[in-house]
C-alpha cells in the first residue's frame, strides 16, 4: 500500500510541476497540452468513433521512450473509441496538422496496471501529430 501511495504522490507532483510550465494548457480530467505546431484551424476534428492517423512518441516522466510511431513504415491508424482516455480527450480538440505535447495523468492512461514498459500509476508524455481523420 505504501508503494502505491508513493507512486501516486510522485505522479501528482510531476503533473503539478508540468502544469506550471509556460504555454501549458489544461483539458478535461487534468490532461495537459502545449501546442507545438498548428494545423488548419478551420479543419475537422475527430469524433468519438473516428479513425485517426497519427505520428506519436511516448515517454515516461523519467524521459524513457516506450513507443515511437516514426520507427514504423507507415503512420498508424486507430479508432478513437479504442484509445486511452487521455488521447480521446486531446484528439477530439485537435485539427489535422496539429502537433501537441500531451501530458496525461496516470488515471487517464493505463491507470493502476503496468502495460509493457509502462509502470502502474505512470503519467504519460506524448508528442502527437494528427495526420488524418476517417
Amino acid at each position: 500500500m505504501a508503494k502505491k501511495d508513493e507512486l501516486k504522490e510522485k505522479a501528482a507532483a510531476f503533473m503539478a510541476a508540468e502544469a506550471e510550465k509556460p504555454d501549458m494548457q489544461k483539458l478535461d480530467a487534468g490532461v495537459l497540452y502545449k501546442v507545438l505546431h498548428k494545423g488548419k484551424e478551420s479543419g475537422a476534428t475527430p469524433r468519438p468513433n473516428s479513425v485517426v492517423t497519427v505520428h506519436y512518441k511516448g515517454t515516461l516522466m523519467n524521459g524513457k521512450e516506450f513507443d515511437n510511431s516514426r520507427k514504423q513504415r507507415t503512420p498508424p491508424a486507430f479508432r478513437l473509441s479504442e484509445l486511452i482516455t487521455g488521447w480521446k480527450i486531446a484528439l477530439t480538440k485537435m485539427h489535422v496538422g496539429d502537433k501537441w505535447l500531451l501530458i496525461i495523468p496516470w488515471n487517464m492512461g493505463y491507470g493502476t496496471r503496468p502495460c509493457g514498459d509502462i509502470p502502474a500509476f505512470s503519467p504519460l508524455i506524448f508528442e502527437i501529430e494528427l495526420l488524418g481523420i476517417a
